[in-house]
C-alpha cells in the first residue's frame, strides 16, 4: 500500500459496510452489458464472463466499481432523474459506502478480496451514452478501478467490508 493509502487507512476504522447492488459483465468491447446475480472474481484476472478476464494478468483495472450515490450525483449534474447502471459500463454497483475513502484500500465482497487502485475516469463514450455534457457530469464520480487479490464468489446483496491493512496482512499469514 502506498503512502496515501496508509494515511487514509488511519481514519477508516468506523467506515460502515456497503452493499453490492448490481453486477454487470462486458462480454466484449462495445457490446451491451450483461446483468448477473452472481459471478466468480478471479485473482489477478477479472470477473468470470467479463472481457477484462482476457486482459493483462495483474492489471490494476480488473474491475470497475461505482456507487448509487455517485450515480445520483451524475444524474443531478445532468438534470435528469435516473441513470441505469449498465449505461455507465462499470462492473459493480454498490451503495452505502464512500468509494473515494476506499482508494488504495483492501475490501471484501462475498468471499473475494479486492484492492482499489485508482479513480475510474469517464471515457469520451459517456457523451453518447448520457448526452451532451455526460463526460463532464461524471468527473469525480466515475468510481474506482480495482484488482482482485483473492478469488471468490460475489453476489448481489453481499456486503462490501473494508479490511484494515493489518487485518489483510494477518489474513495472508493465516493462509500459509
Amino acid at each position: 500500500m502506498n503512502a496515501q493509502g496508509r494515511l487514509i487507512a488511519r481514519f477508516l476504522d468506523n467506515l460502515p459496510p456497503g452493499k453490492l447492488e448490481w453486477i454487470g459483465l462486458r462480454p466484449a468491447r462495445k457490446e451491451p452489458m450483461v446483468s448477473v446475480a452472481k459471478t466468480i472474481a478471479i485473482a489477478d484476472r477479472g470477473l468470470q464472463g467479463d472481457r477484462r478476464l482476457e486482459g493483462s494478468k495483474g492489471s490494476a483495472r480488473q474491475v470497475s466499481i461505482i456507487s448509487v450515490e455517485f450515480i445520483r450525483a451524475i444524474a443531478d449534474n445532468l438534470g435528469i432523474d435516473n441513470i441505469p447502471a449498465n449505461i455507465l459500463r462499470r462492473n459493480l454497483l454498490v451503495s452505502g459506502v464512500n468509494l473515494n475513502a476506499l482508494r488504495h484500500q483492501y475490501f471484501q465482497i462475498g468471499s473475494a478480496v479486492f484492492q482499489a487502485t485508482a479513480q475510474c475516469h469517464p471515457c469520451s463514450r459517456m457523451e453518447a451514452a448520457l448526452g451532451k455534457g455526460g463526460l463532464v457530469a461524471m468527473l469525480g464520480y466515475g468510481g474506482l478501478c480495482a484488482k482482485i487479490v483473492e478469488s471468490g464468489e460475489i453476489k448481489c446483496g453481499d456486503e462490501l467490508v473494508y479490511m484494515p491493512p493489518n487485518s489483510y496482512q494477518e489474513r495472508q499469514l493465516s493462509l500459509y
